[in-house]
């Protein structure tokens, strides 16, 4: 038998194993599912793909004539020398409806726009009258504007110069609103009835007629639009100063707000052992159950405090991560952007772009916008506004330290693996025109970007080869 036997090579033993890298796609094709870690090893791509596909003025004309926007548009299109009167126009917030189906948006001139989606991607899209399924010019400047997620066929505007709430039916073509919801009179020490606008409203998703809109005082009225045009409840934050946004989490048990002063607050809805919470406006106001000072959890960032000198700063913006919902994503007014954990009550990620006194193309009209990010549907991609120049920031905000903007992200001892580092990293857009607000399409992610010349800006995938 010995005959039939080889001989060991020494060599063979003492050979290098070769090293392959393991099969990422083996669990997949066994159970079918794309897990979080995976889709995030391929967000970078996701990112990358990303261009302008279109740019949509807004041209528009109402009974022959052309709308206030186009009018303001065509005004200062000539008067670069005077930055200061950009602050005329612009779209000042826009959204889609639940499925995608509809895009309304808003213009600090004071036009409600709502389009068929399908007509403006659409790569030969001009402008149309008759594509337009709502085209409202109102007197007045409007800030905000939200769909009812109970019943999508009505939207909500608002402006920071106004104490009334319109709600308009795009069933109906009709120029006046099916109902207005006013601000209680308020009596200041001098005697007269003290001014204060809405900021930012919010929906609730299980009750069509709970609505909700922050002031410039610091105090978020509440509606049950069945009984009264006049709030049933006001939840203060024992401060004047102003909330800029509000949201309202997915279950519609906690509503967060973001001030001026640079705070975040949260309120228990379900009231709990504070029953004041269901009080009516004579028996007082409801207080916020968490107050967080961003300006001190940025302190606690080692690395950050080493390079910059933490200060207070105006929040512009908060919104919860559709694919993470203890991520509540905030944007400052210096540029700043990044992720409140509502668990820990700890920021997690920052993002901080050069400032805007870099570029000498600024201009002080940046001020006047209160820009509006948003997040895409999956991946916990945030999408940001540039505040120095024509840009879209697409900022990886995944929920761990594989996230280049997660606070504790060490890039020396991260995996080597080339195929991984590639793909994860942020990413900077250029766009035709500076952009105020941006909204994500909720399926299939395509961006739309509202620019302070009131224009529409489309940002979608694009084919790729491998």
């Amino acid at each position: 038998m010995e005959k039939y036997l080889v001989p060991v090579n020494s060599s063979i033993d003492k050979a290098t194993p070769i090293k392959r890298h393991r099969w990422k796609r083996s669990l997949i094709e066994l159970n079918g599912r794309l897990g979080p870690n995976y889709r995030h090893h391929f967000s970078g791509l996701l990112i990358e793909s990303y261009s302008e596909t279109g740019l949509f003025p807004h041209t528009y004309h109402v009974d022959g004539e052309p709308c206030r926007t186009h009018v303001n548009w065509f005004m200062d299109s000539g008067s670069s020398n005077y930055p200061s009167e950009i602050s005329r126009h612009g779209i000042s917030s826009l959204e889609f409806d639940s499925k995608g189906v509809y895009l309304a948006s808003v213009t600090k001139s004071g036009c409600l726009t709502v389009h068929d989606f399908d007509n403006i991607q659409s790569p030969d899209w001009k402008e149309d009258e008759a594509k337009q399924l709502l085209h409202i010019s109102l007197c007045q400047q409007l800030d905000v504007i939200r769909w009812n997620l109970s019943n999508q066929d009505e939207v909500a505007c608002t402006s920071m110069k106004s104490s009334e709430v319109y709600i308009f039916d795009i069933g109906f073509i009709s120029s006046e609103p099916v109902q207005v919801l006013r601000k209680r009179p308020n009596i200041s020490v001098h005697g007269f009835n003290a001014h204060k606008g809405f900021s930012d409203i919010a929906f609730s998703s299980d009750d069509n007629s709970r609505l909700l809109a922050s002031d410039s005082n610091g105090v978020i009225n509440v509606w049950d639009r069945r009984a009264s045009d006049l709030p049933c409840l006001e939840l203060s934050t024992n401060s004047t100063s102003s909330l800029n946004s509000i949201k309202l989490s997915a279950d519609n048990e906690i509503i967060y707000g973001a001030s001026k002063q640079g705070t975040i607050y949260m309120w228990d809805l379900r009231g709990g052992t504070s029953s004041s919470a269901f009080r009516n406006h004579k028996e007082g106001y409801f207080s916020p159950l968490i107050a967080v000072k961003l300006a001190h959890e940025l302190e606690k960032i080692s690395s950050l405090k080493a390079q910059s000198n933490i200060v207070s700063k105006e929040i512009h913006s908060i919104d919860i991560d559709p694919s993470c919902p203890y991520q509540l994503a905030f944007h400052l007014d210096d540029g700043w952007s990044g992720v409140l954990d509502t668990n820990k009550l700890q920021v997690t990620h920052i993002h901080c772009p050069p400032p805007p006194w870099l570029d000498e193309s600024n201009d002080l009209a940046n001020l006047s916008y209160l820009r509006k990010p948003c997040w895409l549907p999956i991946n916990s991609i945030y999408v940001v506004g540039s505040s120095s120049s024509n840009g879209l920031y697409l900022l990886d905000f995944y929920p761990d330290r594989t996230s280049p903007c997660h606070v504790d992200y060490n890039e020396d001892i991260q995996s080597t693996d080339e195929a991984t580092c590639q793909h994860i990293q942020n990413r900077c857009l250029s766009v035709s025109e500076g952009v105020t607000a941006c909204v994500a399409h909720p399926l299939n992610g395509t961006i739309v970007a509202g620019t302070k010349l009131s224009s529409l800006v489309v940002i979608s995938q694009t084919k790729m080869s491998c």
